[in-house]
């Protein structure tokens, strides 16, 4: 039998051992919508979270991190008087504000919503194009890590904001509650793969040289074996970009990525209100964007870090729930599917 997704992780949940499993340092990117029958895209498997609480006076908890984040942002400023906004910041009482990490962002970041890529039922909705990190370019301070409305990240001049004389609005989003994220740690695990100490994610060391297409790449994911384990994927946004370290000039150490090709790889995230495009990750650069689906692509495949797969069997995708306005759609697949999970109980 074909379970909702949201279903699904209920009665994954009572499964033993299920609560250990379902425990990630990653919150889920929040995307549930299908956009293929083939097996292995982002909402084939369930993840920790997002799981966000409102706590009635400004500020948002994420239960998966620990952070605390701001609930209505600060409004468009400079990254210099973003950094001095979050010094300065007395809200709920706490005044250990801060600006978040590049990776701190993206993590608070839902694929399953568009424009903003925020959960607008506890993040107050304003008309910022981006937000800014605390983390700048490494061996460029003049370009600062921000994620943007769309749900990409990437490196941006600290002139591009209104309030420097540029023509973007780039906003300040402050967090608290934990130490910063200190990015991957990665190191040598079984032989052909490479662990991530920080996410727990075990990561094919030696990827395929030749490109594939999304469907491709989901198949070849799929069908690895690798190290006594055939349980790879391909990697869902967070995950990949949750690899790349933004103090490094290039993100991935060669040592434990033999015959590294750099460039664009596929993650399992389509653009949510979109069939024929996903997001990927240049594991050169870090930077964040979306292709159409038939371009060809690097792959890297990924196991571990908690993630519950869904049943293989699939249903054909319906084309007309993605026909709506670009950034308007609000996981509309995905609603459709917790509309008939909710009618079912």
């Amino acid at each position: 039998m074909l379970l909702p997704r949201r279903r699904f992780l209920r009665f994954a949940a009572l499964l033993p051992g299920a609560a250990a499993v379902l425990r990630a340092v990653l919150p889920d990117t929040g995307q549930t919508a299908r956009h293929t029958r083939t097996f292995g895209e982002d909402s084939d498997y369930a993840g920790a979270g997002p799981r966000l609480r409102d706590n009635g006076d400004g500020t948002v908890s994420d239960e998966i991190t620990g952070l605390m984040w701001q609930r209505v942002d600060g409004g468009e400023m400079t990254w210099d008087a973003a950094l001095a906004y979050a010094r300065d910041l007395r809200l709920a009482g706490r005044d250990d504000w801060r600006l978040p990490t590049s990776h701190e962002l993206f993590g608070v970041l839902n694929h399953g919503r568009n424009r903003p890529p925020l959960d607008t039922r506890l993040f107050e909705r304003s008309d910022a194009e981006y937000w800014w990190s605390a983390t700048t370019r490494a061996g460029d301070t003049t370009r600062v890590w921000v994620a943007n409305a769309g749900g990409g990240t990437g490196p941006h001049p600290v002139r591009e904001t209104l309030s420097a004389g540029g023509e973007k609005r780039i906003h300040a989003l402050c967090v608290r509650g934990a130490p910063p994220s200190p990015g991957p740690r990665l190191g040598a695990d079984s032989p052909g793969t490479v662990k991530d100490q920080t996410t727990g994610l075990v990561w094919q060391s030696e990827a395929p040289a030749e490109p594939m297409s999304w469907d491709e790449a989901l198949e070849y994911c799929s069908r690895l074996n690798l190290a006594g384990h055939g349980d790879w994927r391909l990697p869902n946004i967070k995950e990949l970009r949750s690899l790349c370290d933004d103090a490094a000039a290039r993100p991935l150490p060669s040592a434990l990525f033999p015959g590294f090709h750099g460039g664009s790889t596929w993650t399992s995230t389509s653009e949510n209100n979109r069939l024929d495009r996903a997001w990927h990750v240049s594991l050169d650069t870090g930077l964040v964007t979306h292709a159409m689906k038939t371009e060809r692509l690097l792959v890297r495949a990924v196991r571990g870090g908690g993630a519950v797969a869904g049943p293989r069997e699939k249903p054909p995708v319906d084309p007309e729930l993605f026909r709506r306005s670009p950034g308007k759609s609000k996981d509309a697949a995905g609603k459709r599917r917790r509309d008939e999970s909710a009618g079912a109980r």
